[in-house]
């Protein structure tokens, strides 16, 4: 029997802000090699043991995930959008429910997307062992061996302590323990019998039904009720609003695995990492002789225990004499931080959004379903952006209401429709789009089409766009 894995992939992780935001979440970055951390976890839970992956995401999402997938050519079995954040007990129910309308009694994985889990055969041979605990109709949790008193976790109490070896066993769960404080983290960690809580699960999607009957009626009649209604647009299922809209925003591990008896753990002896913060970054980031690590046009200058890192090319980031210091340098946002405060980052962007900088939530590169775009330089009147079409993509067919824009292309080709006319724009050739004209930009080429735009007028924002046609069906709005 295939194990059927479910990725959830909706969270915003603004404790890795600035290059995490709302706009675009840590788990579509390359934090730690060349592919997104949502991409590893994908290649993961793919191969001879595993089904086509379930992706429960939002709809601002949704085509980077299809985008992400096709890169290292995963084809998923659905793409579930969330109306609105529910957190994870209504999500994995979801995918749960749509699951069993085509196979009941199938096996699913549960697992974030934004997991480090270098060590693949390790962890197949712990899910291997969990697999065969989840058929005999237990709810399977995953205990990671922990190697700190570490307080920004939850902790698993086990039944009888693991062996040396921390070889995949299943053994019954004793209990759930939320973040502890520094003492009992420590005792915890000196005692031998618990467990980080990796937030990961197996289980059949029938054990897992039949839980929810039990603890959560009420959120069961609602999510039924929102896979039952949703709706297929382009190839994603978008669950129903109405009755999404109803649910609780609560967590799985509170809505039934505190409370089921028929929970196991299986212990995880490998190196794990959620990625929760700058410091985890920086321990993840296998730290010189002096404890720095730089990533991108970063020097450290006589520097103990620091990251440095910077995401532009172009904007070089020097440290000198600094202890147990965190600094990552965007484009339009710098952090400076001690180490030991990395978590209060959250802080720092809720002091953004209290002071309406577009910073705290949007990333300075905006990815549409065909490519991305970013400002290069904003004035009063004017705004500069380098745009980049994908392969074969194409911009809806649209007007503005208060701007004219000109287009140069600088790599490939563009077919620019403008009105009735339609022609093709190559490399250092320029066009002129009116002010209230129909116009569309397409990338007939193999290979990205990059051109700059100089927008003019009175109101440039992402919201002045009336959209004709389009084919990804994103409706009105800035994004759709």
């Amino acid at each position: 029997m295939l194990i059927h894995p479910v990725i959830l992939c909706g969270g915003s992780g603004t404790r890795l802000w600035p290059l995490s935001r709302k706009s675009y979440p840590k788990q579509f970055s390359s934090l730690t090699g060349d592919t997104s951390l949502f991409q590893a976890s994908a290649l993961r839970l793919s191969g001879a043991a595993f089904a086509a992956p379930i992706v429960v995401t939002g709809s601002d999402f949704r085509f980077i995930v299809t985008e992400q997938l096709a890169q290292v050519e995963i084809a998923p079995a659905a793409i579930l959008i969330e109306p609105q954040a529910r957190n994870t007990a209504p999500a994995i129910l979801a995918a749960a429910l749509s699951l069993h309308a085509r196979e009941p009694g199938a096996l699913m994985l549960v697992a974030p997307s934004d997991h480090v889990i270098p060590d693949v055969a390790q962890f197949s041979a712990a899910v291997e062992a969990a697999a065969a605990t989840a058929r005999q109709g237990n709810l399977v949790t995953f205990g990671i061996r922990p190697d700190r008193a570490e307080t920004g976790y939850g902790w698993l109490e086990l039944s009888t302590q693991p062996d040396v070896d921390f070889a995949p066993v299943a053994q019954p769960l004793a209990q759930f323990v939320e973040k502890p404080d520094l003492a009992t983290a420590q005792m915890m960690f000196e005692g031998g019998k618990h467990l980080w809580n990796a937030g990961i699960f197996l289980f059949s999607v029938d054990t897992l039904i039949a839980a929810f009957e039990t603890y959560q009626p009420e959120m069961l009649e609602q999510t039924r009720a929102a896979v039952a209604q949703a709706e297929l647009d382009l190839g994603f299922t978008r669950l129903a609003g109405e009755p999404w809209a109803a649910l609780d925003d609560i967590s799985i591990d509170y809505a039934v695995m505190e409370k089921a008896p028929n929970m196991s753990v299986v212990p995880y002896g490998g190196v794990w990492s959620d990625l929760g913060g700058w410091e985890a970054v920086w321990r993840d980031g296998n730290p010189d002789a002096q404890g720095v690590v730089t990533t991108g046009p970063a020097t450290a200058i006589d520097c103990t225990d620091t990251l440095l890192r910077s995401e532009s090319e172009t904007l070089e980031v020097v440290g000198i004499g600094l202890k147990d210091i965190v600094v990552v340098a965007m484009p339009d946002a710098v952090l400076v931080a001690h180490k030991d405060r990395a978590q209060e980052v959250k802080t720092a962007v809720t002091a953004l959004k209290a002071k309406g900088a577009a910073q705290a939530d949007t990333f300075p590169r905006d990815h549409r379903p065909w490519g991305w775009f970013e400002s290069l330089a904003v004035g009063r009147r004017f705004q500069v952006k380098r745009i980049v079409v994908n392969p074969g993509a194409a911009l809806s067919l649209q007007s503005h209401h208060h701007r004219a824009e000109h287009w140069i292309v600088v790599e490939g080709t563009a077919r620019v429709t403008i009105d009735a006319e339609v022609k093709l724009v190559t490399e250092n050739q320029s066009v002129y789009i009116p002010l209230g004209t129909t116009h569309r930009m397409e990338n007939p080429g193999k290979v990205p089409m990059v051109l700059v735009e100089v927008q003019t007028g009175s109101y440039l924002g992402e919201d002045d766009i009336i959209r004709y046609e389009d084919v990804y069906a994103r409706g009105q709005g800035a994004k759709g």
